[in-house]
């Protein structure tokens, strides 16, 4: 048993870290009472194509985003491992960090969640980790449209945030999130048509971007 605040953990290529990423955490922490939110930037991941930035470059727009909110912490290891890393295998290295008790709260969004499935050793997860689900205020995660497998975990594990407190692992729970129609894919192609990104990503970000002329 546990009774202590939640541990956030947060990963994404960040490519770049926009408004809807530091939203989406910030919500995940009040909804599911997080002590803190800890962001992981993907070095090589190696479900996605390769990417244009180097992991060393959105690592630092990270930082640079997060560093006003004592809540946000910022993890290099997956960033700096210059490999293809699996989710997996970071948590369970926190783990062995911060030991079996402490509850961990992996955050995904509902399209991430859709592909659990297909992720390396997904039903470890579950042994690590809690999933925090994000999902549109007032819509319904449609688990008809989810692998089999995927739909009867979440049946299964479907708590209140109230439950993340009390164990270290193994629920899922969801959270309303603010819908934000804001990409990196669409932030992307505006820079480099040399259009503004102003609010679309933080002024520390912009200004990296601007002098590393990335995008």
């Amino acid at each position: 048993m546990s009774d202590r605040a939640p541990l956030g953990v947060f990963g994404g290529t960040f490519d770049p870290v926009h408004v809807a990423h530091l939203r989406l955490a910030e919500e995940a922490r009040e909804a599911l009472g997080l002590a803190r939110v800890r962001w992981l930037p993907a070095g090589l991941p190696w479900h996605r194509d390769a990417l244009r930035t180097a992991p060393e470059h959105r690592l630092a727009m990270v930082q640079a985003a997060v560093a006003g909110n004592p809540a946000f912490e910022v993890d290099a290891r997956e960033a700096l491992a210059h490999a293809p890393g699996y989710t997996v295998d970071t948590l369970a290295a926190l783990r062995a960090e911060l030991g079996d008790e402490l509850p961990l709260v992996l955050i995904l969004g509902a399209d991430a969640f859709a592909r659990l499935h297909t992720w390396h050793r997904w039903r470890a997860l579950f042994g690590l980790t809690h999933i925090g689900l994000a999902t549109r205020a007032g819509q319904a995660v449609d688990a008809s449209a989810l692998q089999p497998a995927l739909a009867a975990e979440l049946q299964a594990r479907s708590r209140d945030a109230a439950h993340l407190r009390t164990a270290p692992a193994g629920a899922i729970v969801r959270f309303d999130m603010t819908p934000l129609a804001v990409s990196a894919t669409d932030i992307r192609a505006r820079l480099a048509r040399g259009e503004s990104g102003r609010y679309l990503l933080p002024d520390a970000v912009l200004e990296y971007i601007r002098r590393h002329r990335l995008y």
